[in-house]
Parts: C-alpha cells; sequence; structure tokens
C-alpha cells in the first residue's frame, strides 16, 4: 500500500521535537504516513501555507487556529486541533542594557521573583517598552501584557509589541531593536549564551499544539483506527490527549 503523504510545516522549536521524532524513528512510517517535514520562515508563512492548502498539516502556536478561523490576519480558514506538542519550554529574556537599568533601580535580589522584576522593569523603562514576540496571536504576546498589565504599566500605550521570527530573536535583542522578548526554545537559551541577553523568567504556558486542514481530515484517506494511532506517533506518544475540536 502507498503511504500516505502529509506535507507538514514547523518552526525550528523544541516543539517540532515530536514531529521530527515521527519521522526520523519510523513511527509515521508505520502507521502508513509519508511524513514531509517542511521547514517555515516565520508563523505568518506557516499559517499561510496551510491556509492554501500547500501544506496539510503544522505545528502552531495554541492561538494560531483561533485567530484562523475568525479571519485575524488574513482569509477565514477552518483547521483541527488534533494534540499538543508542549508545554513550556518559553524563556522572557532582557538586554544587558535594560537589565542594568533595572538593577540600578533595585528593589529585586535575582530574577526568580516575578512581581519584583516586573516592577523593576517598568521603573527602568522610559517611554515604550520595546517588546519581541513570535507572532501577534501568541500566548508570549498575551502573557507579558498581562504580566505588565497587572503590575500597572498603561498598556498597550507603554507597550510596543514587535513580531520577530523565534530565530531571529537573539539578533534583534543584539542589534538594540528590542529590550524584551519572550521565544520558545532554544532561542532563548541561545540569546542568552551568546550575551545578548539575561534570562528573566521561564514561564509555565501551553506553546505548541498540532493542527490540520479540515479538508485533509474529512477526506478520510485513512481507515478510521489507523488515523489516530498515525496521530499519535506524529505527536511522538505523548500522552497530552488527541481530541479532535474544531477551533470554529
Amino acid at each position: 500500500m502507498t503511504p500516505d503523504r502529509i506535507s507538514c510545516g514547523f518552526l525550528p522549536l523544541v516543539d517540532c521535537a515530536p514531529l521530527v521524532v515521527a519521522r526520523e524513528l519510523g513511527f509515521a512510517a508505520e502507521e502508513g504516513l509519508d511524513l514531509n517535514l517542511m521547514r517555515m520562515p516565520s508563523w505568518s508563512a506557516l499559517r499561510d501555507q496551510l491556509a492554501f492548502g500547500v501544506l496539510d498539516a503544522a505545528q502552531m502556536l495554541s492561538p494560531m487556529p483561533v485567530a484562523m478561523s475568525m479571519g485575524l490576519g488574513g482569509a477565514p480558514k477552518m483547521v483541527d486541533v488534533l494534540s499538543v506538542l508542549s508545554v513550556n519550554g518559553d524563556v522572557i529574556g532582557a538586554s544587558i542594557p535594560l537589565v542594568r537599568k533595572m538593577r540600578a533601580v533595585g528593589g529585586m535580589d535575582d530574577f526568580a521573583d516575578a512581581a519584583a522584576v516586573g516592577r523593576a522593569l517598568i521603573a527602568a523603562t522610559k517611554g515604550k517598552l520595546r517588546i519581541g514576540v513570535p507572532f501577534p496571536f501568541s500566548m508570549h504576546a498575551e502573557l507579558l501584557s498581562y504580566w505588565l498589565n497587572a503590575l500597572g504599566l498603561e498598556g498597550p500605550e507603554r507597550l510596543d509589541m514587535r513580531t520577530i521570527p523565534p530565530q531571529k530573536m537573539s539578533a534583534a535583542v543584539a542589534a538594540d531593536e528590542i529590550d524584551l522578548f519572550c521565544v520558545g526554545e532554544p532561542w532563548g537559551g541561545f540569546a542568552v549564551a551568546s550575551g545578548a541577553a539575561e534570562r528573566s523568567s521561564c514561564p509555565a504556558l501551553q506553546s505548541g499544539r498540532f493542527h490540520l486542514r479540515k479538508f485533509w481530515l474529512s477526506d478520510m484517506r485513512m481507515p478510521n483506527l489507523t488515523g489516530p494511532r498515525a496521530f499519535y506517533a506524529l505527536s511522538g506518544g505523548q500522552g497530552d490527549g488527541l481530541a479532535i475540536r474544531e477551533t470554529g
């Protein structure tokens, strides 16, 4: 039997590991799937490729399918959420010049106390705080806004949210294009290791999910029992659930 070919988009993040493992260790092939992994340059490119049928499936940020179903940022498209690929694995980091200002302000001993860090951050910031996030519709953007607004930062007028692909976040902070960022690993750790930033927090949030286009799922090219097993294999055997739900 000829394997069903799935073109699956991904970004180079820890989130994509289950998909890579499923292909390289043969889990997808065992379930009759030819998993064709296609690296995308940004979340917006991945979204568009999925919406227009170039991709059958994709690793995506959790809020992206909701935004797609509502037509936010593009034409409305329905996708199905099949699996959570990762939980946690994101980093909030600050540029070295900003960290120096925060320490000069005082009120924080280290980066363990989120409230103290946030207050020092607000006190050290004059004008708008330039923040790098991987996508406008992301938990990264929501988390940073909620954190800083809860501590008294007037938003959104004090927040300058800038969309930067994850793999370019370190270069952006090094070039003084942003002051603060929230990004998935390994790019937060890379920014810290390169000396461009200091890690301020490792927030707990649901980052990546596995999604299929509505057309591919309803095409019924796989037997009923093989499909769920295949998607379980695609998620690397994760135990985070395989509930198929519509996001419309």
